[in-house]
């Protein structure tokens, strides 16, 4: 038939009922494009959000002491935390929006949220005093936009059939994957502009190479928003593909067929949630084949990559003996460890010395850690976290079933939120004070105990019609 694809081709519109020679049609070839279209503006969604993160990551600091002196290193760290701690807190009232209103209020309402925290982003040195508390609440708010992640994984989730669904997850996080690498890349575009820039007195507005990528990223969130409300269409398919009732939309057509009933393996969304936060953990810690072998398969990769990263041998580090103060070890925070991203090596015209610091006792007995070492590190782990990442959205997804995901969605986005404000607390508490030999270990325990967990449950991870026996494994 034209226009029609037929179930179990690439593009499956047709199928036959089990026990019957009769066909069902699953899909018009015009809803299935604006299917398509509708995932594809949630791909954009997604891209824009982690441009939006990441695109002021390498200026914050510089940008922070310039309009207020009062801020230090520990702030730092609150403000680059606030972000993930916005999206926490909103993924889930998103997620349940998301489930009982069109798909598209709680998307445009994130995304004008995004775009103000922007603005107040680019206009935080107007105050005369407190300017840094108006940056903390800029990124706050920029991570209470970025809770639409559940919604656009929601959607995609309930858009798509079970043999469409892992390569839309691997789309989407290719897309946010893509946005947290281009976002930097799009910052030193506007590097020439300078620090002092331009300002237009009419609207205090300042343009300098601080506030241009904020404005960019605003104005690719008005752009996006007008794509939502143009394109973005609701849409809601069982795990064959067939259109089902939309509790989104008020106007689902009667030739929509009902969702198949079956109560969610609770043990199985929970054990999804612990296995996502420890692969968003110790990814943090770093950075900062059926699905499920494929999920063991990368959290094994991302324990070796940790073991190989202790340190062995009998090679000690070289010591900064002049850095010895009163024989104290220091309290040292994220924000000190992200502060050597953004220092030069040369201070003052001199350069900085090199070494292990003799305040971090366990410099004297640690082993160094090779360059050979490190740089196997991050292959392996640079490969197991986002197979982790992936399959635990895919599984997820396929267990929480053709119902509305929203919050569990939103859930699932705030344990990665949470491992992200975790993560960098850990390590720089424990690389600190015990040094990497300590750090690393604890990682690989929680590794182990990780896979452990997996293995328990590992025959309940499978799709809710895969278990109700409604699609064959």
């Amino acid at each position: 038939m034209a226009g029609l694809r037929i179930e179990g081709e690439q593009e499956p519109l047709l199928g036959d009922t089990p026990g019957s020679r009769e066909w069902d049609i699953l899909e018009t070839e015009e809803h299935y494009k604006s299917r398509w279209r509708s995932i594809r503006i949630l791909y954009l969604t997604m891209f824009l959000s982690s441009v939006g993160f990441s695109i002021v990551m390498l200026s914050i600091w510089p940008y922070l002491q310039k309009i207020d002196q009062t801020a230090d290193t520990r702030f730092l760290g609150w403000v680059i935390a606030s972000y993930s701690l916005g999206q926490m807190v909103a993924s889930p009232i998103f997620g349940l929006w998301s489930n009982y209103r069109p798909r598209k209020e709680p998307l445009i309402v994130s995304i004008f949220i995004s775009v103000a925290a922007n603005c107040l982003y680019a206009y935080v040195h107007i105050p005369a005093s407190h300017n840094k508390y108006y940056m903390l609440v800029a990124r706050g708010l920029l991570g209470i936009g970025a809770g639409n992640v559940a919604v656009v994984r929601s959607y995609t989730a309930g858009a798509t059939s079970l043999q469409e669904r892992t390569s839309s997850m691997a789309n989407i996080s290719m897309c946010q994957a893509l946005g947290f690498i281009l976002g930097p890349v799009f910052q030193t575009c506007f590097a020439f502009i300078g620090e002092k820039g331009v300002t237009w007195d009419v609207i205090k507005l300042r343009i300098n190479m601080y506030t241009t990528p904020v404005l960019l990223s605003a104005f690719l969130g008005i752009l996006n928003i007008i794509l939502i409300l143009a394109i973005l269409r609701e849409h809601r398919v069982d795990d064959s593909g067939r259109q089902c009732k939309n509790i989104n939309f008020e106007e689902a057509s009667t030739d929509e067929i009902q969702v198949p009933q079956g109560n969610i393996d609770q043990v199985a969304v929970v054990a999804i949630n612990v296995l996502f936060f420890v692969a968003l953990f110790v990814f943090a810690v770093f950075e900062t084949i059926g699905e499920r072998a494929i999920l063991l398969g990368g959290l094994i990769v991302v324990w070796v990559g940790f073991f190989i990263l202790l340190p062995w041998g009998n090679q000690f580090p070289r010591i900064q003996w002049e850095d010895l103060h009163n024989n104290s070890i220091p309290n040292t925070t994220f924000g000190e460890i992200i502060i050597g991203l953004w220092k030069s090596p040369m201070e003052d015209g001199n350069e900085r010395p090199t070494g292990c610091s003799i305040e971090q006792a366990w410099c004297l007995y640690t082993p160094v850690i090779h360059l050979a070492q490190f740089l196997t590190s991050v292959v392996l782990i640079g490969v197991g976290y986002p197979v982790c990442n992936l399959m635990s959205y895919t599984l997820y997804s396929k267990i929480l079933g053709p119902k509305p995901q929203g919050v569990y969605m939103g859930w699932l986005t705030a344990s990665g939120s949470g491992a992200r404000i975790l993560g960098p607390v850990f390590i720089s508490q424990v690389y600190a004070h015990w040094g990497p030999r300590w750090a690393f270990s604890l990682v690989c325990g929680i590794v182990v105990l990780t896979i452990t967990l997996l293995g328990v449950v590992y025959r309940r991870l499978i799709a809710l019609s895969v278990r109700y026996g409604r699609i064959q494994e």
